[in-house]
């Protein structure tokens, strides 16, 4: 059945550029040669022009972002990390901010647009103007804390928009579930001590930060059971997404039962990814968007944004979001992922005891999750 999709997209997100860099290595002039940065401005433009060139793009309702108010921003982050990161953006030659977090020139109108770009998805939904929406917001947000940036993340994007439904919509639970290969770290942050948000990160084990996304953190103070993490081991594939899903984030989805459903959408965790060791398969993303749209409609009526965060395949992240696109909107375009059947056919693709065991202990903080009554 056809949905009302949305599709935030700005071109001026495409203009977001950190240059030159090796990785996410910066050049030193000395033995290593620059290259094109990790997080490439044509990745998020090619996922949008494969919506437009398989028909769907004019299926969807297109949403045009706002800027996000500084008083939006500080729902979420301190007032001093928003004056650092407009006096670095003044600069010409702009500066650094935190762990891999350049910022350009122009760096602080582009990430109020990002904010806003997540705010117009979630009031659109709210609104009822349509049933659900993908924001395919750039710079990303989901590793930004309330007090800086990292990983390329400059505002968390995601947790400003859950903020904004908590104090000025009347919303009394919202939920995250973070599939970026990364943990969602500044999510977590954002809403560590906050009783009225549900934080699912599922993630590469210590892929970045490597020093977070830990099975024991649960969240704090009257929070405690709203943070769950699953840090699956590298080269885990579809079938353990799948079980994940099934043993721990549906049900505590069930359990918590939010008035909202936010998707910190990375595609990082494909199998073609340089910045990650994960083997998700465009198929495999296809599944998990069904799983939660079913949840999402047992538990908030449907209400499901999802906001573009990291993926680095120029190649494959297209396809990863046009089987998102399509299960979102109902639509299916006939377009063949030409990458899907050598994915598929990756050795480790199923179910492996090392995961199953992470999974496992996973399941069990899910008792711990506080039950709407």
């Amino acid at each position: 059945m056809a949905k009302r999709t949305g599709l935030v997209w700005h071109e001026a997100y495409a203009w977001y550029d950190l240059g030159n860099d090796a990785g996410v290595v910066r050049p030193d002039g000395r033995s290593i040669q620059p290259d094109r940065h990790a997080y490439d401005p044509e990745i998020p433009r090619r996922f949008r022009n494969l919506l437009e060139i398989s028909e769907l793009a004019e299926k969807l309702v297109h949403l045009k972002p706002r800027k996000a108010t500084e008083a939006e921003i500080r729902r979420v982050h301190t007032q001093r990390h928003v004056d650092q990161i407009k006096q670095l953006s003044a600069l010409v030659t702009g500066g650094e901010s935190g762990d891999f977090s350049p910022i350009p020139h122009g760096t602080f109108e582009a990430a109020l647009l990002a904010a806003g770009g997540a705010l117009t998805a979630t009031d659109a939904v709210m609104n009822g103007e349509i049933d659900n929406a993908y924001a395919l917001l750039r710079p990303a947000g989901h590793h930004a804390t309330p007090q800086g940036s990292m990983g390329f993340c400059i505002f968390s994007n995601a947790a400003i928009a859950g903020r904004h439904l908590l104090e000025t919509r009347g919303l009394e639970r919202i939920a995250y579930v973070d599939w970026d290969v990364h943990h969602g770290n500044g999510t977590q942050s954002a809403f560590y001590d906050e009783p009225r948000a549900l934080t699912i990160s599922i993630h590469q084990d210590r892929c970045f930060p490597t020093d977070d996304g830990f099975l024991e953190q649960l969240g704090e103070g009257a929070a405690e059971g709203t943070n769950i993490n699953i840090p699956l081991p590298p080269g885990s594939g579809v079938d353990a997404y799948c079980a994940a899903y099934e043993r721990v984030i549906i049900p505590a989805l069930k359990a918590f039962r939010p008035d909202f459903i936010f998707v910190p959408s990375g595609f990082d965790a494909g199998a073609m990814d340089p910045l990650g060791r994960m083997m998700m398969t465009s198929e495999g993303y296809r599944r998990l968007t069904q799983k939660l749209l079913a949840v999402a409609d047992e538990v908030c009526g449907s209400r499901l944004v999802f906001t573009h965060e990291g993926g680095y395949s120029r190649w494959a992240v297209p396809f990863y979001g046009l089987a998102v696109m399509e299960e979102l909107s109902g639509v299916t375009t006939g377009v063949v992922d030409p990458y899907l059947e050598w994915h598929s056919a990756l050795g480790g693709q199923a179910l492996l005891p090392h995961q199953d065991a992470v999974i496992e202990t996973a399941a069990a903080n899910v008792q711990r999750v506080p039950r709407r009554k």
